[in-house]
C-alpha cells in the first residue's frame, strides 16, 4: 500500500514510524513549516519532517492547504505533490491544518485520522487534557475515516485504554502515541485485505475538547482539590497550573487532593508544611503540593523547593 502521511508533532511521528518499520511505501510527508524553539529560536523542524528526513521522504511543509486562500500558492505545490504521489490512502495525525475536500478525496481509500479519544466524545485538538481535567476514568485511540466535519467519520477501528489517577497529559499521551500507532498499522492492513467495516459515531455523547489557553491554567483556590489536581496534572507539561505565593509566579507540577478541612480555612491558604509537601486549603478539602516551579527556576521537589523559600502556614496562595 502506498501512503501520504500528514502529521506535525512527536503523537504522529511515532505512527509514521511504524508504518516505515511494518514497509508500507510511504511516498510523501506532509507536515507544518518550520517554527522558531529553543533559546536561540532558530527554526527547527517537526518531529515528523525528522522521521521522514531520516527515511528519505520527500516532504511537503504548506502553510495551507486551501486554493482558494491566503496561501494559495503552498495549497498549489502542496496538491502537485499529493498527485504525483499515486497514494492509495493517506494517515493524518495531529497534522494542525484543515483538510479540504479536494485533500480528503486525493487518496484512493481516502484519508485514515488516528484520534486521541474514543469518539464521539473528545471531538477536536486537545482530547488528552480534557479528558483527564474532567475525571474520565478511560480514553482511548479511534481510528477514524475523515470526512469535511470536526472528527466526525466512520469508525473504523477503536481500542480504550485506562486513565490511571496519576496520569498526566505527558504520561498519557506517551501511552496513546503507542496505542495510535500500533492501531493505525493493523487498520492499513485490514484495508489492504478489504476487511474494514466503517461504524458510524453515534449520536449520543458528542462532546468537544477545545485548545488549551494559557489564561486556563490559573488556580482557582475556591474549587475543589479534586478539581485542583485534575487540572494540575491536565496541564502537565503545557501550560502547568500557576498560582502566586509572594506576588510572584508558582507553578505546581504535582499535587493531591486530600479530605478534611479546618473550619476558619481561606481558599489558598497554607495549612501545613512538611519536609516533602505542604497543603493548601480549597473548597471543603485540601491539596497536598508535591512538586512546584518558580518563574525562571527549575521544577523541584517540594523538600528542595523550601531549602531555599521560606512559607509559613496561614500564607494565601493567589493572591
Amino acid at each position: 500500500m502506498r501512503l501520504i502521511f500528514a502529521g506535525t508533532p512527536e503523537f504522529a511521528a511515532q505512527a509514521l514510524e511504524a508504518l516505515c518499520a511494518a514497509g508500507f511505501d510511504v511516498a510523501l510527508v506532509l507536515t507544518q513549516p518550520d517554527r522558531p524553539a529553543g533559546r536561540g529560536m532558530k527554526l527547527q523542524a517537526s518531529a515528523v519532517k525528522q522521521v521522514a528526513l531520516a527515511h528519505g521522504i520527500s516532504v511537503s511543509q504548506p502553510r495551507s492547504l486551501r486554493l482558494d486562500g491566503k496561501f494559495a500558492s503552498d495549497a498549489e505545490q502542496a496538491r502537485a505533490a499529493i498527485e504525483e504521489a499515486h497514494a492509495d490512502a493517506m494517515v493524518v495525525a495531529a497534522y494542525g491544518l484543515i483538510l479540504p475536500k479536494w485533500t480528503l478525496n486525493a487518496p484512493r481509500l481516502g484519508c485514515f485520522n488516528i484520534h486521541a479519544s474514543l469518539l464521539p466524545r473528545w471531538r477536536g485538538a486537545a482530547p488528552i487534557h480534557r479528558a483527564i481535567e474532567a475525571g474520565d476514568d478511560q480514553t482511548g485511540i479511534t481510528i477514524m475515516q475523515m470526512d469535511e466535519g470536526l472528527d466526525t467519520g466512520d469508525m473504523l477501528m477503536v481500542e480504550s485504554l485506562k486513565i490511571e489517577p496519576a496520569d498526566t497529559t505527558g504520561t498519557l499521551h506517551d501511552k496513546l502515541a503507542a496505542l495510535g500507532a500500533r492501531m493505525v498499522v493493523q487498520t492499513l492492513r485490514r484495508a489492504e485485505a478489504s476487511e474494514l467495516r466503517p461504524v458510524v459515531q453515534p449520536t449520543a455523547g458528542v462532546c468537544y475538547a477545545a485548545k488549551i489557553d494559557k489564561h486556563e491554567a490559573q488556580v482557582d483556590w475556591t474549587q475543589p482539590a479534586t478539581v485542583i489536581e485534575r487540572r494540575v496534572r491536565a496541564f502537565n507539561p503545557f501550560p502547568g497550573a500557576v498560582t502566586t505565593l509572594a506576588g510572584e509566579a508558582l507553578k505546581i507540577w504535582s499535587a493531591q487532593a486530600l479530605d478534611g478541612l479546618p473550619a476558619d480555612a481561606n481558599p489558598g491558604q497554607v495549612l501545613a508544611v512538611r519536609a516533602d509537601h505542604f497543603e493548601v486549603a480549597a473548597a471543603e478539602s485540601r491539596l497536598r503540593v508535591n512538586e512546584v516551579q518558580k518563574a525562571g527556576g527549575k521544577r523541584l521537589t517540594v523538600a528542595d523547593f523550601l531549602r531555599g523559600v521560606s512559607l509559613p502556614v496561614g500564607q494565601r496562595l493567589g493572591d
